[in-house]
């Protein structure tokens, strides 16, 4: 498969929507799907299961989606090592991070690390804690911005910051302008939280499990500016990091809980050899960190 082929059909994989793949690839809807009927009578199988206008990657789709993404992977590291030898002081970091990192954390990083080192491009990716996590592993990401520190082997690992981890409620709530209180106060109440997978929900779900509750979750979301706005609305309450902003009607009430806090950390493969710009911003995160830390 040559790169474009790679291009192509990872994408419509993770898709699994002609339309959206065309677009996403700029190719019109015809000519993606002749290409997938190419590539299909190639290989003497069906790579996809139609349901209607829907495609669903079967058991031979799914096998040659995997090796094709580490192809992508390793195309992209090549034409990312040329880049660095051509141009050493220019370079690409592909960096990856959780949404809720998007608004200011990655931002800040990113724009201080730009005004030292001189111009390094960024591929920027946000997503799920397992996706990213997995991204960095397949080599589809250098970089990411995690929290909690993930458990996967082969990963390595700097914590940059931790940030309190406290109750939202509602502004008319009964525990609003509390002093504190414990998760145990609050085996019957309605919780708002992420979906699994993301690293909000983990940290709830262990903070839950050592407060002895099987907490009743109201809805779920993958956006913690959603969860936070469904608070404001009245709909539940909700676990969230102490340091991010709040809309109107939400107020927040410290955890007197151990552990009510989340460590958020850069990770990057324990395998790969990173880039002279990666290995530049790596090392520039753990003082940025630390600088932060001092103040």
């Amino acid at each position: 498969m040559l790169g474009a082929d790679l291009e192509w059909f990872t994408t419509l994989a993770e898709t699994e929507n002609v339309s959206a793949a065309a677009d996403r690839l700029h190719l019109a809807q015809p000519t993606l799907s002749r290409m997938l009927a190419r590539l299909e009578h190639r290989l003497g199988v069906a790579l996809f299961d139609r349901h209607g206008k829907r495609l669903r990657l079967n058991d031979y789709g799914r096998l040659y989606y995997e090796h094709a993404r580490r192809a992508r992977a390793e195309l992209h590291a090549g034409e990312q090592a040329v880049a660095d030898r051509a141009n050493p002081a220019k370079g690409v970091v592909r960096l990856s991070f959780l949404h809720s990192f998007g608004g200011n954390l990655a931002p800040q990083l990113i724009g201080d690390f730009r005004r030292t080192a001189g111009r390094v491009d960024f591929t920027l990716y946000q997503g799920a804690a397992e996706v990213i996590t997995r991204q960095v592993l397949d080599g589809e990401a250098d970089l990411a911005l995690v929290s909690p520190r993930p458990g996967t082997p082969g990963i390595g690992w700097r914590t940059l910051l931790n940030q309190p981890v406290v109750l939202a409620v509602p502004s008319d709530h009964r525990l609003a302008g509390q002093r504190q209180v414990r998760l145990a106060e609050l085996a019957d109440a309605e919780f708002i939280a992420m979906h699994p997978g993301f690293g909000m929900r983990r940290v709830f779900d262990e903070l839950c499990a050592a407060a002895g509750i099987g907490p009743r979750i109201s809805f779920e979301s993958s956006d913690l500016v959603t969860v936070r706005g469904l608070v404001a609305a009245g709909l539940g309450v909700a676990l969230v990091p102490a340091e991010e902003p709040l809309p109107p009607g939400v107020a927040l009430v410290p955890l007197a809980d151990a552990g009510a806090s989340r460590d958020v950390g850069l990770i990057w493969s324990a395998t790969a050899t990173g880039s002279e710009a990666v290995r530049r911003f790596r090392d520039f995160a753990t003082e940025w960190a630390a600088r932060r830390h001092t103040r």
